[in-house]
């Protein structure tokens, strides 16, 4: 059975932060490491004690993790950023908030003896014999320790204690991946086995001049040794275990959301019944208002899930092929149960949910081709632009005359002028972007059209059909994407308060646009009213659009495991490549910029994005791992590997180096999804280079040697790009059914009618009509006995195989 687990946490605010500088405040940011590996970065907040961000992240975590780290720093022009102080979440912390975790939270001092990270390698045994007893410990490897030297590695050796007695091993210098191949024994005294004890073994850093670093130990308790004589084993190295001092709040606080979510995935077997429940209900419905699993589960489902089960309905019937169907039936029962136009789609529905997540889905690509361009014009032009007089502010102005100082009329005018233009670009782009939209979103808003059209024929309510697609399109879809870019992978970084402003109302005017001028004049916002000629200049386009967009055929739909076409580029930019083929080149030298395409079928590269430039490409279906490099390799941070295999069987490495540590996550987790698949990815790998006849990382010779470190190629970022994975998706759907499945026995199971209300039946003396609706209840209980029963079967397999691993970890005496 295979372990899903998603870690969701969003970086809000900090406060009352402590002064670093001596401007009298600090330029704080926060680093996240997952068990010491950096897996994101927010933006610096400049001259703030106390910052917001509202960052958010998800993380998959196949193999689980151990600690989730929150380290704030203050960033220093010249010289190394500064360490404010750090909050440090265990895994079973975050677990035991069953809804999640949602604090204020001090920052402690960051010690370095609790900064621990790796694994050691090693058996340890005790000895019995007519000469004596005695402890003998074989330590073979590491990996993974602290880099404590300025180079970026350490020079460790592994200690065993045990009472007063102790040995060392020898220094291995300049490694992180130490091969000791030693053996120490400890000679004991008879009397010392009757003691309990416990057996610890350390780990150091030697250095020449100060004392040495601590990296790490293991305790064994020594009446393991009297149970199994022989233990051995990977073994993670734990910090000495000082309390964390918080420092009485004296270094600020920091407010978090996080959430785990772990689930045991069962084998594929076992969700059929419920995928094929789901199905059915799209592929022949009844009728709108029969019982079927969907309706059922929206009424189990709660307003703070709704979104995730939605994004995971979308998935499961893009992987059917039935995506269309399903939405055309949610829709459809929505627009039948709406009485007045003016509130279609209005609340937060699974209708209106699953079609906002649905073009988030299959339309983020086509998003970035309309949107990107003048998004990263507004950021590098960082125009001040506002027409609310109560917040126009003169002296953060520059000077739009050399005639003197800038009147609140003469900034009124510039910002609309300004506005108009990205207004006007934005429409364009739009407009002429019919051929570019995804088929299955033109053919989704072409059943939306038609069943509003059907709902509300009437001629005053013309517009009603072209709303309830601008609604989707331009209200959930545009207009959000313009107000938060970086939520929608547009730009790298939150916009600063100036660009946020002119985002905010960009996106005001988008949204009067896609409610096609209507609410115009309406509202609080009077001064918008110079904006209004080019919104209901533009309605006539939006109009015409809308309607070339659902003029399409019927596309048919095929069962796929990813969300995009094979030929669609997934993710593009400039890269540095390193040049293999010159190693005498200083490190700094090695590397040229590149322009990188990613699709799932080719990674591929050239001088410049320009179509006629030769590519280089790299099949996906040879990529046998993505990880990262460590800086020592090259002396050169942000650097990622891309190992693949020829049909020879021949390895191969291409190296490439990001600007941050954002855009190395970014390219990791996209070169990931679209691998994931692959049948000959590699367990272990090297972190480091093979250079001057040796691997940086472990120091070993033979270049061919297995690598050093574990892989990770499961671990990815979440966002609209996760690959479909059906087994997942449908145990989330199963969890959302176990959680309301009292709730359904109550309203469809146990219903029953009243004995009047039979007597009337038996007797035939009800309605029209009415023998109808008992025929509906029968058929509602029929369907919710079918759906509980598949739960039930689902609640068993898992107790069945829950079962069968708490007898196999029985058997274990000690777990490494």
């Amino acid at each position: 059975m295979a372990k899903n687990t998603s870690l969701y946490f969003r970086i809000v605010e900090g406060r009352s932060l402590p002064v670093k500088d001596v401007s009298g405040t600090s330029d704080p940011y926060c680093i996240v490491k997952v068990d010491n590996e950096v897996v994101a970065r927010t933006a610096t907040v400049w001259k703030n004690l106390n910052p917001f961000w509202g960052e958010e992240y998800t993380l998959h975590l196949p193999t689980g993790f151990h600690s989730l780290s929150f380290y704030v720093m203050d960033e220093d022009t010249i010289g190394h950023d500064d360490v404010i102080g750090k909050i440090s979440l265990s895994k079973d912390t975050i677990g035991a908030k069953v809804k999640g975790l949602d604090n204020w939270l001090n920052l402690t001092r960051v010690d370095p003896d609790e900064e621990v990270q790796g694994e050691i390698h090693f058996s340890l045994e005790l000895l019995r014999d007519a000469k004596g007893v005695g402890l003998r410990c074989h330590f073979i490897e590491a990996r993974d320790l602290a880099p404590r030297d300025i180079s970026g590695t350490s020079d460790p050796f592994a200690r065993i204690l045990f009472n007063n007695h102790s040995a060392e091993t020898s220094i291995i210098k300049k490694t992180r991946y130490p091969h000791w191949g030693e053996t120490l024994e400890l000679e004991l005294e008879t009397e010392e086995l009757s003691e309990g004890g416990t057996v610890t073994v350390e780990v150091w850093d030697w250095d020449m001049v100060g004392k040495n670093d601590f990296l790490g130990k293991v305790e064994i308790p020594f009446a393991c040794l009297h149970k199994t004589p022989l233990v051995q084993g990977w073994f993670r190295l734990l910090p000495l275990g000082n309390n964390e001092d918080d420092a009485g709040g004296k270094l600020g606080a920091l407010r978090l959301k996080v959430r785990l979510v772990e689930d045991r995935i069962l084998p594929s077997m076992y969700y059929q019944p419920l995928i094929d429940l789901l199905v059915q209900s799209v592929i022949s419905p009844a009728e709108v208002e029969d019982g079927s699993p969907l309706t059922m589960l929206e009424e189990v489902t709660t307003v703070e899930s709704r979104q995730d089960v939605a994004m995971t309905l979308v998935k499961i019937y893009l992987g059917q092929g039935l995506v269309v169907p399903f939405l055309d039936y949610l829709n459809t029962r929505e627009v039948n149960h709406t009485l007045d136009p003016n509130i279609l789609f209005r609340s937060n529905s699974l209708a209106s949910k699953a079609m906002e997540q649905f073009m988030k889905a299959v339309g983020m690509l086509y998003l970035h081709e309309i949107l990107k361009p003048i998004i990263n014009r507004i950021f590098e032009e960082k125009k001040y632009i506002e027409l609310d007089p109560c917040k126009i502010d003169l002296n953060r102005t520059r000077r739009i005359s050399f005639k003197g100082a800038v009147s609140e009329a003469e900034v009124r005018e510039s910002s609309v002028e300004m506005l108009q233009g990205y207004l006007s670009n934005i429409v364009e782009s739009i407009i002429g972007s019919v051929t570019q939209c995804p088929p299955v979103m033109r053919v989704a808003f072409k059943q939306l059209h038609k069943r509003v059209e059907e709902q509300f024929p009437e001629q005053e309510n013309e517009d009603v059909k072209y709303l309830a697609i601008s609604g989707f399109f331009f209200l959930r879809f545009l207009a959000p994407a313009i107000l938060t870019p970086k939520l929608f992978h547009l730009r790298d970084q939150h916009a600063d308060t100036r660009t946020s402003r002119t985002l905010l109302l960009l996106a005001k005017a988008v949204q009067s646009v896609g409610n096609l001028g209507l609410q115009l004049g309406h509202g609080k916002e009077l001064w918008m009213e110079p904006l209004h000629p080019i919104i209901l200049y533009s309605v006539a386009s939006v109009k015409d659009f809308l309607d070339k967009l659902i003029d399409i055929d019927s596309v048919s739909e095929v069962p796929q495991r990813a969300v995009f076409l094979p030929s669609v580029t997934v993710k593009e930019g400039y890269l540095q490549k390193h040049k293999a083929e010159s190693p005498q080149l200083l490190s700094r030298f090695s590397f040229k910029k590149r322009y990188f395409w990613l699709s799932s079928e080719t990674l591929s590269y050239a001088k410049t994005p320009d179509p006629w430039q030769v590519r280089s490409s790299i099949p996906i279906q040879c990529v046998c791992a993505v990880e990262r490099v460590d800086e020592n390799a090259f002396q050169q941070q942000h650097v990622l590997q891309v190992v693949t295999q020829d049909n020879d069987g021949k390895m191969h490495t291409i190296y490439t180096q990001c600007k941050n540590v954002n855009e190395l996550n970014q390219w990791l987790s996209a070169i990931r999804k679209a691998s994931i698949y692959n049948r000959r990815m590699l367990p272990f790998f090297h972190p480091g280079a093979y250079r001057s006849g040796k691997w940086t990382c472990c120091l070993q010779a033979d270049r061919a040697t297995s690598g050093c470190s574990r892989t990770h190629s499961a671990v990815t970022l979440g966002d609209w790009s996760d690959p479909l994975d059906p087994d997942a998706e449908t145990q989330t759907i199963y969890k959302q059914l176990l959680q309301g499945r009292d709730k359904l026995r109550k309203q469809y199971v146990e219903a029953e009618m009243t004995t009047e209300e039979e007597n009337r039946v038996n007797s035939g003396l009800l309605p029209d009509g009415a023998d109808c609706s008992v025929e509906l209840l029968k058929h509602r209980q029929a369907a919710a006995v079918r759906l509980l029963g598949v739960v039930l079967d689902l609640e068993q397999a898992h107790a069945t195989f829950q079962r069968q691993e708490r007898e196999e970890a029985g058997s274990l005496i000690l777990t490494p």
